[in-house]
């Protein structure tokens, strides 16, 4: 079992910087990939992006690419979500995810086996 905590959330304007952390704990989690996830009420769960085991691969969805940045310290059991140039639509619960196996994909949220208890990200204007 791997116990994911997210922290780091917050309120911050149009514009500002917030940088997510996810600590994990349990059984070793570094062989697989691990991604940021965010959903707002009503809606599904969003893919925001994801990185490989060893952090050499990153994924993105296009409304982050370029704003965001995932990266990993393996030795730390940490993940985390830099985020720049927030904007309103940024406005979300943030989730931490990890895959319990090295197969399968990584956009959907039905391909984690492990979630965090998420963290609100608020973007005033």
């Amino acid at each position: 079992q791997v116990q994911l905590v997210e922290s780091g959330g917050g309120l911050v304007q149009v514009g500002g910087s917030l940088r997510l952390s996810c600590a994990a704990s349990g059984r070793t989690f570094s062989a697989n990939a691990m991604g940021w996830f965010r959903q707002v009420p009503g809606m599904e769960r969003e893919f925001v992006a994801a990185i490989s085991w060893i952090g050499s691969q990153t994924w993105y969805t296009d409304s982050v690419r370029g704003r965001f940045t995932i990266s990993r310290d393996n030795t730390k059991n940490a993940l985390y979500l830099q985020m720049n140039t927030l904007k309103p639509e940024d406005t979300a619960v943030y989730y931490c995810a990890a895959k319990s196996s090295g197969t399968g994909g990584l956009y959907y949220s039905y391909e984690y086996d492990y979630w965090g208890q998420g963290t609100q990200v608020t973007v005033s204007s």
